[in-house]
């Protein structure tokens, strides 16, 4: 049974990692949503669509306000790197790439409580970003931006002007969030999750079916065994017999030999047995523990059911047949007997046959 279920499992296990491989191809977008006062004395906002969570990236809202590393533009080194060291006011870290590693820059940023990191790209790449891998820095919002946001940014925070970031989450994208792929791997996964169940329920129902044949089966030859076992000779052992007169006599079932007085079986082959030692072996087995004789088939058991269930007639059956003028009825079980009882039986025929050429004319 292991092996038949072996391949609707594994395609239940291709599809579930088909699906485990694609998470790891989707991307999520992140709105950035910036806000300042310019120098008018005006609040100018920014919004676009132009961040991308990390893979390891906590995907929600986060917001503070900008604030930038101190020295090395890349948040690397040693602490501090920002001069913050609460979460209040909510604070951003914007930080360049390069130098150190994704996780170390934003492990740096959430050891000083940032609310936030958004890393930008290198000069010369535009607004290009990358899915950033950072698997030593999770339980964190981490995004990145273009080069050309960022740098933008940073000259509003250098001029001195306090930015206000929001970062909420954007929509999924990747080759396999496309709307028909993800019905397909839905309904393939339930198509073979069904027939997983409906194979295993049929293996099941036909092994339970196979187990109550085989119980019937075995009922049905334990009450033909006792029926050949009723036929059987038995006898009593007396002085003078060979059996106990005989050291080498002995019961094959009990290997004890035989004494005045024991009850035993003759069986069909004329090997003897004690009475209570052979009966139920011939329950189980039906057969001879010397020469593997069937009593079953050497008593005729078997053959007088199959006789019993041949034996029985087909009740009478009455055919009625048209012939000439009258109607006889023939029994189906002695279609030659000429009784003249039975043949008593006719029916006018005449109106029938008015009727036929009536309709033919």
């Amino acid at each position: 049974m292991g092996k038949k279920t072996q391949p609707p499992l594994l395609l239940l296990l291709f599809l579930s990692g088909l699906v485990h491989c694609s998470a790891t191809f989707v991307f999520w977008t992140a709105n950035v949503e910036i806000s300042f006062v310019n120098s008018y004395n005006e609040t100018e906002e920014k919004y676009c669509e132009c961040g991308l969570y990390g893979r390891n990236s906590l995907r929600k809202r986060a917001f503070g306000i900008v604030t930038l590393p101190v020295g090395d533009p890349k948040g690397c080194g040693p602490d501090p790197v920002y001069d913050r060291n609460e979460t209040l006011p909510p604070w951003i870290a914007l930080v360049k790439r390069g130098n150190c590693t994704f996780g170390e820059k934003i492990n740096a940023a959430k050891r000083l409580g940032a609310a936030a990191v958004v890393v930008y790209n290198v000069d010369g790449s535009g607004n290009s970003t990358t899915h950033m891998a950072h698997s030593d820095a999770d339980e964190i919002v981490a995004i990145m931006i273009g080069n050309t946001q960022g740098m933008e940014i940073v000259r509003l925070v250098k001029n001195g002007i306090d930015v206000q970031m929001i970062i909420s989450e954007g929509v999924a994208h990747g080759p396999w969030m496309d709307t028909y792929w993800l019905y397909f791997l839905s309904i393939a996964f339930f198509i073979v999750t069904a027939a997983s169940i409906a194979y295993f329920v049929f293996i099941s129902a036909n092994r339970l079916y196979n187990m109550s044949m085989s119980k019937r089966n075995e009922k049905r030859l334990k009450s033909e065994a006792k029926k050949a076992i009723k036929r059987l000779q038995v006898r009593t052992l007396k002085r003078g017999d060979e059996e106990t007169s005989s050291d080498s006599s002995m019961c094959a079932v009990c290997i004890e030999s035989y004494k005045v007085g024991d009850v035993v079986t003759v069986l069909t082959c004329d090997h003897i047995f004690h009475k209570t030692c052979i009966e139920p072996w011939l329950l189980e087995r039906r057969t001879c523990p010397m020469c593997k004789c069937d009593i079953l088939k050497a008593l005729g058991v078997e053959d007088d059911r199959k006789e019993s269930f041949s034996s029985e007639s087909p009740p009478d059956v009455t055919v009625i047949t048209v012939t000439g003028d009258a109607l006889y009825e023939v029994p189906l079980t002695d279609p030659g007997s000429l009784d003249p009882e039975r043949q008593q039986h006719r029916y006018d025929n005449r109106a029938f046959e008015e009727d036929s050429e009536a309709a033919r004319g």
